[in-house]
């Protein structure tokens, strides 16, 4: 069995479309002032662009575990 968590985060670009940022690996214990610091970092310092313009407002954060199970060799 192996699990992998992934943090996707949540953004609306200037066109009013959701873009998603998925980090793998994020370390462990990460809070939600960290999650929500960080993404308000992402839009005030526009770090990133997207087809749709520029990211302007952070939407949401969250973890998403996911467990994968060998069946066979």
């Amino acid at each position: 069995m192996n699990t992998d968590t992934d943090l996707h985060l949540i953004f609306k670009n200037a066109a009013g479309k959701k873009v998603i940022l998925k980090i793998e690996n994020p370390k462990a214990g990460v809070t939600k002032a960290e999650i929500d610091a960080a993404m308000q970092a992402v839009v005030e310092n526009n770090v990133f662009t997207s087809t749709g313009g520029d990211l302007v407002e952070a939407v949401e954060g969250y973890l998403r575990t996911t467990t994968t199970d060998k069946i066979s060799a």
